[in-house]
């Protein structure tokens, strides 16, 4: 019982390490912790049952009441019995856990927090497969069974997680699963008894023999190919191929790839080839707004010392309601509904999905994307935008000044405020906040001091070839230099603003594209853009946008937000806007470009410095010429087998020289140089090549036989029609018996021609099928390689077991007291 005992606690481990690759779903480690109580609480009360020698169904039925106490204990509902006894209310709460997790895995995202829903149905599926496992791996002892639970397992993340699963996750549970195997195997073996040599010693258990050592090195290999072959297959992952192509084994997060979305790093796209040669297009929306703000797909609001991230979204589906805007922020406010379509092109390929903020409403959309509240945005951890069409409801906002400095600053312990104004501490920052913003009695008016600031007169001009970053050292860079492009004014402002104790974060998206008549807009990636969005008291995110206005395709501004490079334009009065109700004329692609030549090209498809943009390869190009190269390979290896042979089959074996002067004055023919090793080497030479041809035309090949009767059963059976061949056969077959048992080996015959004819012959006699094998795939190569493969691994096997027996000699457990030494 007690290798059963041990068996069954290592079939609760091993269940424990298929669950590694869950650690891919989940932001912490609850999960793990949780369903190892569980687990263990199963594991426990198998044993139990089997130390009371229960039947196994008796074992099933203490597993899964295990597993009911363990549940409660973990996820109680608060009418339980000693804190682990459950009750009819009890079930009733498991049932209402299993109904909200369905909803909650369509609302949040990867890497998914903690939610209770969602934990409990991980740490029942984790102590369910416990149990299957135990009843496969014990009761029945079929062990390799139960790793069709454990992959099920794994399973879960590869169909929820949208970018390959780590492998490190699948090592440990396909070690778990290896584990198990061997124990099983251990414990089989004990019940024989012990295991003893030939010569009559003592052989530990776990001392590997021949059959279980290849087993190990074939589970070993197994892993490794598991684990390699995605990684340099095209197509099966984005491991290491995008690492090759992208430079970094984290992704670039550019628009035209796709990924989590809160693995997309939208800055680190921006600071990409922003001189592109060629204008992509990437998106074509059409609205019934006169003049439309920013179209928007993406937010970094988390800041740290190295500079703006992005964070991991959460939300519910866009089937479902979404939050409606109206009457907030009361008078003065200015809201309007409006509809829009969407198509995306084929060259936008990310987990996002472009759309003016505040959407209300969504159609031709499924499920799989959820809407962020916090954020405003849409994304998908299943699916990706390439080739997306949908329409959408919004509501677009405008604001004046005056009710924007009427905003309430947020109370201290706001989560906004808390959450979106954690700065690192540059003082070279803080220095310049505390000057813009000394004496400003509002929040908006600390805003636009800061705002104001970017401008030409204080010496900001626009530049393309600056460095892209965000962190803390960088923002000082822009500020001393006062040169940049849409990252340094978006990011730098918003650090700014944040320094100031005011929510803020950055926005990407698209500006305003070419038009056509019914309000089609036509956006490419000149027209990819940042900026910055504030948060209001109870108004919410209000976009400013500091990049100078001439120097954007498409730009837009607003009246609490205007052109500060152009003082000379009347402002609206209150209560109106000329932002997103009205656009700014002197503030488009068509406006004076005071600043600079440049175009900001905006998030660039191709990654790298401000280079010329490369012709790409398809990846099935490369991979067609790879394959038609390894093709290849059998052909060119026995063309050259071929040359070889003809090159020995064709030099004479003897030389004659004459004229040779005697002691009489005469001469004399003399034969020198005969040189039977050579003629030995020719004949078999040719005799091989004959071999080779006939593996290539399929025709039986009989290696006991001896060369004459090779030669007469070939004349038989399909060279008798054809003399020369017969004759050619006939004296391939003397030369290599001559060279193999005679004490002078055939000499002066012409072996190549004798092959051509019997090839020829061979080749007319047999199908189209069969010499296109034997010209492309040669069956003679194929049959060569496989021979020295399993001649390698013999080799190997074999010296394997001789280091092996030499470090048996030496094992240290022979030097024990109480063992015999031998």
């Amino acid at each position: 019982m007690t290798a059963t005992r041990n068996l069954g606690f290592v079939a609760a481990a091993a269940t424990l390490l298929a669950a590694a690759p869950l650690s891919a779903i989940f932001q912490r480690w609850t999960w793990l912790v949780q369903a190892a109580i569980v687990v263990a609480i199963v594991a426990g009360a198998a044993a139990l049952s089997r130390l009371a020698r229960a039947p196994l169904w008796g074992q099933v039925l203490a597993m899964l009441a295990g597993l009911t106490l363990g549940l409660t204990w973990i996820f109680p509902g608060g009418t339980e019995l000693l804190a682990f006894v459950p009750t009819p209310a009890t079930f009733a709460h498991f049932g209402e856990l299993l109904g909200s997790s369905v909803q909650d895995m369509r609302s949040y995202g990867v890497q998914v927090p903690d939610v209770d829903s969602l934990l409990f149905l991980t740490v029942l599926g984790v102590g369910g497969v416990a149990v299957v496992v135990d009843v496969l791996a014990v009761g029945l002892r079929r062990p390799a069974l139960a790793g069709l639970p454990m992959l099920a397992i794994y399973s879960v993340p590869v169909a929820v997680y949208v970018d390959s699963v780590p492998a490190t996750p699948f090592v440990v549970g396909a070690c778990g699963y290896l584990w198990l195997l061997v124990t099983d195997n251990v414990d089989r073996v004990r019940r024989f008894g012990r295991r003893f040599t030939g010569d009559g010693r003592d052989v530990d258990v776990w001392e590997a023999s021949p059959l279980a050592a290849a087993g190990r090195r074939l589970a070993v290999v197994g892993v490794v190919l598991a684990v390699a072959v995605p990684l340099v297959v095209p197509g099966m992952t984005g491991g290491l191929m995008n690492t090759v192509a992208n430079g970094n084994g984290e992704g670039n997060g550019r628009p035209g790839q796709g990924g989590s979305p809160g693995r997309i790093d939208l800055f680190a796209a921006l600071s990409g080839q922003l001189n592109q040669s060629e204008e992509t297009e990437l998106v074509k929306v059409t609205t019934n707004e006169p003049a439309p703000f920013y179209l928007r797909f993406g937010v970094a609001d988390e800041l740290r010392p190295d500079g703006f991230r992005v964070r991991v979204p959460t939300g519910r589906s866009v089937t479902r309601n979404l939050p409606d805007p109206t009457g907030r922020g009361g008078r003065g406010v200015a809201q309007r509904g409006y509809h829009a379509s969407v198509e995306v092109s084929k060259n936008l390929n990310m987990p996002l999905l472009p759309f003016y903020a505040e959407p209300v409403k969504t159609d031709n959309l499924s499920g799989n994307w959820l809407y962020d509240p916090n954020l405003q945005i849409v994304f998908s951890n299943r699916e990706n935008s390439r080739g997306k069409r949908y329409a959408f409801d919004y509501i677009r906002s405008t604001y004046s000044p005056s009710v924007l400095r009427a905003a309430p600053s947020l109370p201290a312990d706001d989560p906004v405020l808390r959450g979106q104004t954690v700065t690192p501490s540059v003082q070279a920052v803080d220095k310049l906040v505390a000057q813009l913003v000394k004496g400003r009695q509002n929040d908006y008016d600390r805003v636009r001091a800061i705002y104001d600031y970017f401008s030409a007169e204080n010496g900001f001009t626009y530049s393309l070839s600056t460095k892209g970053g965000t962190g803390g050292d960088d923002i000082t860079n822009f500020l001393d230099t006062k040169v940049g492009f849409c990252q340094q004014y978006a990011a730098a402002m918003a650090w700014l603003v944040r320094a100031a104790g005011i929510p803020a974060r950055v926005a990407f998206g698209f500006t305003n594209g070419s038009s056509s008549d019914g309000g089609r807009y036509v956006l490419t990636n000149r027209n990819l853009h940042a900026w910055t969005e504030v948060y209001f008291g109870g108004i919410g995110w209000v976009p400013f946008d500091a990049t100078p206005a001439t120097s954007i395709q498409g730009s837009v501004r607003s009246a609490w937000a205007p052109d500060t490079d152009a003082p000379e334009e009347v402002s609206p009065s209150a209560g109106t806007s000329a932002g997103p109700g009205g656009v700014d004329a002197s503030a488009g692609p068509n406006g004076p470009d005071r600043l600079d030549k440049d175009i900001d090209q905006g998030l660039s498809i191709g990654a790298g410095g401000p280079n010329q943009q490369t012709p790409v390869w398809p990846w099935w190009l490369g991979g067609t010429l790879v394959l038609l190269a390894l093709l290849a390979v059998p052909a060119l290896r026995r063309s050259a087998l071929r040359r070889r042979r003809r090159a020995r089959a064709t030099a004479p074996a003897a030389t004659v020289l004459t004229a040779v002067p005697t002691p009489r004055g005469g001469a004399r023919d003399v034969t020198v140089g005969v040189d039977a090793e050579r003629a030995r080497a020719d004949a078999h030479a040719a005799w091989d090549e004959l071999l080779d041809t006939l593996v290539d035309y399929e025709v039986r090949v009989d290696r006991t036989e001896t060369p004459r009767t090779t030669a007469e059963r070939l004349v038989r059976e399909s060279l008798a029609e054809d003399t020369d061949a017969v004759s050619g056969v006939r004296l391939l077959g003397r030369a290599e018996e001559r060279a193999r048992y005679a004490r002078e080996p055939l000499t002066g015959e012409a072996l190549h021609p004798a092959l051509r004819s019997v090839r020829t012959t061979l080749a007319a006699r047999a199908d189209r099928r069969t010499r296109i094998m034997a010209a492309l795939l040669p069956p003679s190569v194929l049959l060569h390689w496989r021979t020295a493969v399993a001649d390698g691994s013999t080799r190997l096997v074999a010296i394997t077991g001789q280091v092996r027996d030499r470090l048996l000699r030496w094992n240290p457990r022979r030097l024990l007291a109480g063992r015999p030494v031998r």
